[in-house]
Protein backbone atom coordinates (compact mmCIF):
# COMPACT_ATOMS: atom_id res chain seq x y z
CA UNK A 1 0.00 0.00 0.00
CA UNK A 2 1.32 3.47 -0.83
CA UNK A 3 1.52 6.19 1.81
CA UNK A 4 -1.05 8.97 1.35
CA UNK A 5 -1.37 12.58 2.43
CA UNK A 6 -3.93 12.98 5.18
CA UNK A 7 -4.76 14.49 8.55
CA UNK A 8 -2.05 14.86 11.15
CA UNK A 9 -1.91 11.94 13.59
CA UNK A 10 -4.17 12.30 16.65
CA UNK A 11 -1.77 10.29 18.82
CA UNK A 12 1.99 10.40 19.35
CA UNK A 13 4.58 7.81 20.48
CA UNK A 14 4.38 7.21 24.23
CA UNK A 15 0.69 8.10 24.41
CA UNK A 16 -1.78 5.61 25.92
CA UNK A 17 -4.72 4.67 23.70
CA UNK A 18 -7.68 2.30 23.91
CA UNK A 19 -8.88 0.21 20.98
CA UNK A 20 -12.58 0.76 20.38
CA UNK A 21 -14.71 -2.25 21.31
CA UNK A 22 -17.43 -1.67 18.73
CA UNK A 23 -18.74 -4.62 16.74
CA UNK A 24 -17.69 -4.91 13.12
CA UNK A 25 -19.21 -6.86 10.28
CA UNK A 26 -17.15 -8.05 7.35
CA UNK A 27 -13.52 -7.11 6.82
CA UNK A 28 -12.02 -5.61 9.97
CA UNK A 29 -8.44 -4.59 10.77
CA UNK A 30 -8.80 -4.59 14.58
CA UNK A 31 -8.43 -8.12 15.97
CA UNK A 32 -11.07 -9.08 18.51
CA UNK A 33 -8.50 -9.81 21.23
CA UNK A 34 -7.29 -6.15 21.30
CA UNK A 35 -10.72 -4.47 21.21
CA UNK A 36 -11.39 -2.64 24.45
CA UNK A 37 -7.74 -3.00 25.49
CA UNK A 38 -5.36 -0.17 26.38
CA UNK A 39 -1.87 0.05 24.92
CA UNK A 40 0.91 2.51 24.16
CA UNK A 41 1.69 4.10 20.80
CA UNK A 42 5.15 2.98 19.69
CA UNK A 43 5.29 4.40 16.16
CA UNK A 44 3.20 6.37 13.71
CA UNK A 45 3.73 4.54 10.41
CA UNK A 46 2.08 7.21 8.25
CA UNK A 47 -1.21 7.66 6.43
CA UNK A 48 -2.66 5.01 4.11
CA UNK A 49 -5.90 4.33 2.29
CA UNK A 50 -8.39 2.59 4.60
CA UNK A 51 -8.08 -1.18 4.02
CA UNK A 52 -11.54 -1.80 5.49
CA UNK A 53 -13.02 0.20 2.60
CA UNK A 54 -10.56 -1.09 0.01
CA UNK A 55 -11.71 -4.63 0.80
CA UNK A 56 -15.12 -3.71 -0.67
CA UNK A 57 -13.71 -2.05 -3.80
CA UNK A 58 -14.14 1.47 -2.43
CA UNK A 59 -11.39 4.09 -2.82
CA UNK A 60 -10.29 3.82 0.84
CA UNK A 61 -10.86 7.47 1.58
CA UNK A 62 -10.41 9.31 3.77
CA UNK A 63 -6.96 7.87 4.39
CA UNK A 64 -6.20 6.68 7.93
CA UNK A 65 -3.13 7.09 10.11
CA UNK A 66 -1.58 3.73 11.00
CA UNK A 67 0.05 3.16 14.40
CA UNK A 68 2.09 0.43 16.06
CA UNK A 69 0.50 -0.16 19.48
CA UNK A 70 2.22 -2.13 22.26
CA UNK A 71 0.13 -4.20 24.69
CA UNK A 72 1.14 -6.16 27.78
CA UNK A 73 0.30 -9.79 27.11
CA UNK A 74 -0.99 -10.18 30.68
CA UNK A 75 -3.59 -7.49 29.85
CA UNK A 76 -4.71 -9.30 26.68
CA UNK A 77 -5.03 -12.82 28.13
CA UNK A 78 -6.02 -13.25 31.78
CA UNK A 79 -4.60 -16.79 31.86
CA UNK A 80 -1.27 -15.80 30.28
CA UNK A 81 1.51 -17.82 31.94
CA UNK A 82 4.53 -16.22 30.28
CA UNK A 83 6.72 -13.50 31.69
CA UNK A 84 4.81 -10.49 33.04
CA UNK A 85 7.18 -8.40 30.89
CA UNK A 86 6.03 -10.00 27.59
CA UNK A 87 4.47 -7.57 25.14
CA UNK A 88 2.72 -7.75 21.78
CA UNK A 89 2.81 -5.07 19.08
CA UNK A 90 -0.10 -4.68 16.67
CA UNK A 91 -0.59 -2.24 13.79
CA UNK A 92 -3.92 -0.43 14.28
CA UNK A 93 -5.59 2.25 12.17
CA UNK A 94 -6.62 5.53 13.81
CA UNK A 95 -10.36 5.00 13.26
CA UNK A 96 -10.14 2.19 15.86
CA UNK A 97 -8.28 4.24 18.51
CA UNK A 98 -9.59 6.35 21.38
CA UNK A 99 -7.73 8.30 24.08
CA UNK A 100 -7.06 6.08 27.10
CA UNK A 101 -9.09 6.95 30.16
CA UNK A 102 -6.71 5.42 32.72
Amino acid sequence: MTMQTGAAPKFQPGERVRVDSRPALGHCRAPLFIRGQTGTVVTVHGTFRDPERLAYHQPGLPPQNLYKIRFKQTDLWLDYTGSPNDELEVDVYENWLLPATN
